[in-house]
């Protein structure tokens, strides 16, 4: 495994982020284990989960399914740099009381409780906002970030799902302050098929010295070779790839993509992967494993060094917006 710096912070991280999401809804406890198990022993060692994973009545059980692989011990807590989100409603019914959501200093504080208990541990290594809130303030949210690190419940602060000004907004909120280093880290939507984060997300969390987790790296298996799996009668394409590959033109574009990647001999989730990692700002993509194949695939894409020529390539395929302002005003 190859490590990096997270943003400016003098954390170490594996270039590929384990997402733990399907742990609980599509993959059993023991199999989960055996991933975490798999990716620390490949030098994988940043795992990221969220307070909501589990969903539904459900809500909470990633995180307990990690707080049970921690409880095996073997150096696993130590091992691993942990991260985790906060915002959702945890209400099983879909229904919050009232602040028992986003991001008020309440919650905040109610909510990183409820996650050190399900993840059996003393402290989280990087403690993220899930969503922005509109109704509160980024001096709130930082008083109560500035209360928890000085508990020692949380490290970091990171960001998700945030445009480009709030990210500036949050980061000026905290340098007024003083003493509160601010977000470390920004995880987006970013891959060859979704590439707006370059516009103004990116480039502000660059700015700013936080590290890019991009999620969804293959596009909800867009990516991952697609049209051939479809032909070998794999698993059929749901949610945005099933979407994008009803319209012809996005059918066609998935089909060029796939063409260039068998004329140069590449699998294609490990150059959608491998792709990322050339990208300026980025720390590392987050892999969803479901199965110990699936986490051996992203593996190889950290080795996988791409071609001038399949750059260019790739470009020309999923041509990206340029710069702001220029993406949008000429």
């Amino acid at each position: 495994m190859k490590y990096t710096q997270l943003g400016r912070t003098g954390l170490k991280v594996g270039r590929l982020i384990l997402g733990t999401m399907n742990f609980g809804p599509q993959t059993d406890e023991a199999d989960s284990h055996a991933i975490m198990d798999a990716a620390l022993d490949a030098g994988i060692n940043f795992f990221d989960t969220a307070n909501v994973y589990g969903w539904g009545e459900n809500k909470g059980r990633t995180e307990e399914i990690i707080g049970n692989w921690f409880a095996k011990g073997g150096d696993r807590r130590d091992r691993t740099v942990l991260a985790t989100k906060v915002y959702g409603n945890m209400g099983a019914d879909g229904e919050a009381w009232p602040n028992h959501d986003k991001l008020s200093a309440v919650n905040i504080r109610r909510a990183v409780d409820a996650s050190l208990k399900r993840l059996r541990t003393d402290h989280i290594d990087l403690y993220q906002f899930h969503h922005i809130d509109r109704a509160t303030g980024f001096d709130e949210i930082w008083q109560a970030v500035d209360v928890l690190v000085q508990q020692g419940k949380i490290l970091y602060a990171g960001s998700s799902n945030f445009p480009g000004y709030k990210i500036a907004q949050a980061n000026e909120a905290a340098a007024r302050r003083g003493g509160t280093i601010g977000l470390v880290s920004e995880q987006c939507l970013y891959n060859l098929a979704e590439r707006r984060a370059e516009m103004e997300v990116i480039p502000a969390a660059q700015d700013y010295g936080l590290g890019v987790i991009p999620w969804s790296p293959l596009h909800g298996g867009l990516l991952g070779g697609v049209l051939k799996k479809e032909v070998q009668g794999g698993r059929r394409a749901s949610g945005r790839a099933a979407d994008t590959l009803a319209d012809p033109a996005g059918r066609a574009q998935i089909q060029a993509y796939e063409d260039l990647l068998d004329k140069h001999g590449v699998e294609p989730g490990e150059a959608a992967l491998a792709w990322l990692l050339t990208r300026p700002g980025v720390t590392g993509p987050i892999v969803g494993p479901r199965t110990a194949e699936q986490l051996a695939s992203a593996l190889r894409a950290v080795e996988l060094e791409l071609s001038d020529e399949l750059l260019t390539g790739l470009d020309e395929i999923f041509p990206g917006p340029g710069p702001s302002p220029e993406a949008f005003a000429w």
